[in-house]
This record gives C-alpha cells, structure tokens and sequence, in this order.
C-alpha cells in the first residue's frame, strides 16, 4: 500500500557551520572556541576540545555521495545543502512529504559529552548555551516544522535544570541527554542525583531523548579494529552495538524505578530501531518474576512491560518486520516514531516513501498515522499541516 500522508521525521541533524562557536561566545573565549579549518588538501575539519583526532565534516554527511563509506565529501562545498541550510532542508522535507523533523547536533556529540573536552566548565555551558541559542535561529524560515532538540551540561545538574528552562522558553521542544553518565564519572541514571532533571522535565512536559552514542564511540573505530575488520564492516559493528545500546539505557529507566517514580516522564530511545523491544519486554518481566523488585523498589505496581509500554518511544528508520511485530507484542502503536537520520551514513535517503510503504504499508490506517505523524505531534507539539502532501 501506498502511504501519501505527510510524516514527522524524529531524528535528523544538522551539519552545524564553521561560525556556530566563534559568532557567539564571549571574547575571553575567541582563542578556544571550537572550530572549523581548511586543511591544505581541502578537507573541512572540526578543532574542538579534547578530541583526539580532528572530525572531518564530511563524516556527518554523506546522504546521496556517490561512493560507499569511508567515502565522504570533503568539506562544506561538497555536502548536501539540505544538510546544513535550513531552506534546502524544508525543500527536501516537501519532497519526501515531510512535515517537520527533530533536529539532533553532530559535534557537540549525540549526548552532548563532546563539550566535556573543553575542559573548562564555563567555556562547556557557555558552548552549551551558544549552540541552544544558534539552533533556534536556524529553525527561523519556517518553525513550525522544526522541532529544536536542546543540549544540556550534563555534567552539572544544577546548570542543566536551569538552561532547560532557558531553552524551552527560546522553543526547544524535548531535551537531548546522555544514556551513560557513568560513563564520564557522574551517577548512573537511577540515582537521586538525577532527580530535578526528571522532575522538570514532567513539570514543563518535555520528553528526555536519549539518542545512540551517547558516549564516546570513538574507540570503536581503533587502529586495530579497522586493520582487522576494514572500515565498512566497523561501521556496522558499530552501528549494531550502538542500537543495542539504547536498549541496556531503557532497561536502566524501567527498572531503577526513575519511570515507576515519574509516571508523567516521557523518554524516547533515538535512532536506536525497535525490534528488540519485543526481546525486552519478555526479558524484564521474567527475569523480574524471579527477583526481589517489590521490596527493593516499592514503586513498582505494575510489570516493567507495563512501564515501558506506557512511557517509552522508540523510533526506527530501515526496519519493515519489526513495526508489526512490536505493535503486537506492545499491544499499542501510540509509542512508536519513524524516522530518517538524515543525512548520516546508514540514514533513509532517496526512496523515503518506498522505505514507508515497505514499513508500514501492511498496517491499518490508524497504525499508519499515529507512527508517521501523530505520536510525534503530540509528543513535540508540532502543528498541523496547513495543507495536504502533493507526492511528485
């Protein structure tokens, strides 16, 4: 079947411009502003922070580039418009009928811990702030159809809740935050620690994203590895371990009690895929019924599942098999999002609506709308369309 309804697309991103930092940071900052240089062979590269190697910009986009990955444009000229102008991007969402789309970083990291590498906690929340505030201007020719997804310090609670007010009152709709905070020394997600985050977030009915690569993956990418294994064959390593990584993120939520205790809570696992949601439900509540959750965690009234269900979205992009299955498994479609990851190496580029069709195509019709564009307005706010998709 043939789908022709517009679609919210819940995970793209923006290949930031070479001004985002040095336009907008204090002057005391100019000398250790991130950056982008022009190396002599004409490649585009990020300078920032405490990143080991430079970070070619080509790499975050390489939708419609003629070779395979590693394969990638060379610098700002040679990526697509629609990847970094948001003019081009709103004509690209007309073609593919969609109507708005989330806007993730690339930089700054898909949990923001790439500010961590700058070292100096006022510099970090003065990038933090600078890029919040940079998104927004970027969603001007048309924000109704962008959905600004803010940055947060992470690495400081208290600054976190208080440019998650900043942010939401500039327009950011949903918060981005890391899945692995222990990974950079700071409490795992279930501790109290984390409490005002959650807190707010209900309180300012704001959806907490957890995308994939939260932390640093650099190392998978090791000298030995690509020896070994080639550069190709590491990206989907990578890619795989990365999906599946959301999935020990969610299992973190449900059963530290954080969704029991915030039964408003919202979160959403990014580009992450959902088949594996079905291995999780049956997992959570079977291992549950052998454990001792009801007296360690009094706020457990219902079963994992049930949490999950209920407060967690997921979005997928390639998957045909896994939407039909999940809805049955899930007993609901009110929590899945489709997505593109535009314009990254492994995103949906080109045939979008084949790739719907193919997804989705065999779902009733309430099914079809609610992942392609109801769930996402409502989760996002995101107004209607002011009139019908017209393909071709």
């Amino acid at each position: 079947m043939k789908i022709t309804e517009w679609a919210i697309d819940c995970d793209t991103h923006i290949t930031e411009p070479g001004d985002v930092w040095t336009s907008r940071l204090p002057a005391r900052f100019a000398d250790r502003a991130p950056h982008m240089v022009r190396t002599p062979e004409g490649r585009d590269e990020w300078r920032f922070g405490g990143y080991e190697r430079p970070v070619p910009v080509g790499a975050t986009a390489v939708a419609g580039w003629p070779e395979p990955f590693p394969s990638m444009p060379q610098n700002m000229d040679e990526i697509p418009a629609a990847a970094h102008d948001a003019k081009a991007r709103l004509a690209l969402m007309d073609e593919i009928g969609v109507w708005a789309c989330a806007l993730y970083p690339n930089i700054g990291g898909f949990g923001n811990e790439g500010f961590l590498g700058l070292g100096d906690p006022e510099l970090m929340l003065a990038c933090v702030r600078a890029y919040n505030d940079w998104l927004i201007e970027w969603t001007d020719p048309d924000p109704r159809r962008f959905i600004p997804i803010m940055a947060t310090p992470f690495w400081d609670i208290d600054a976190t809740v208080t440019e998650i007010r900043r942010a939401a009152e500039a327009g950011h709709r949903g918060i981005l935050f890391t899945g692995e905070p222990q990974a950079y020394g700071l409490p795992v997600l279930g501790d109290g620690h984390w409490d005002p985050l959650w807190s707010l977030a209900c309180e300012l009915d704001l959806s907490v994203n957890f995308h994939i690569g939260s932390a640093d993956f650099t190392s998978d990418f090791d000298p030995a590895r690509l020896a070994a294994h080639g550069a190709g064959p590491t990206l989907v390593r990578t890619s795989v371990r990365l999906f599946l990584g959301n999935a020990e993120q969610v299992t973190d939520l449900v059963m530290s009690g954080v969704l029991p205790r915030y039964p408003d809570l919202r979160v959403v696992t990014v580009e992450s895929g959902i088949g594996w949601l079905g291995f999780l439900i049956e997992a959570m509540d079977y291992c549950a019924s052998y454990s001792s959750i009801s007296t360690e965690r009094p706020a457990f009234a219902k079963k994992p599942s049930e949490y999950l269900a209920e407060q967690v979205y997921a979005c997928f992009f390639f998957e045909q098999d896994a939407p039909g299955h999940v809805i049955e498994r899930l007993g609901r479609s009110d929590r899945l999002l489709w997505e593109t990851d535009y314009p990254h190496p492994v995103c949906l580029h080109g045939d979008v609506r084949g790739a719907i069709d193919a997804s989705l195509g065999d779902l009733d019709a309430v099914a079809q709308r609610q992942i392609l564009f109801d769930n996402a307005a409502e989760l996002y706010r995101v107004p209607a369309p002011d009139r019908p998709w017209a393909p071709g």
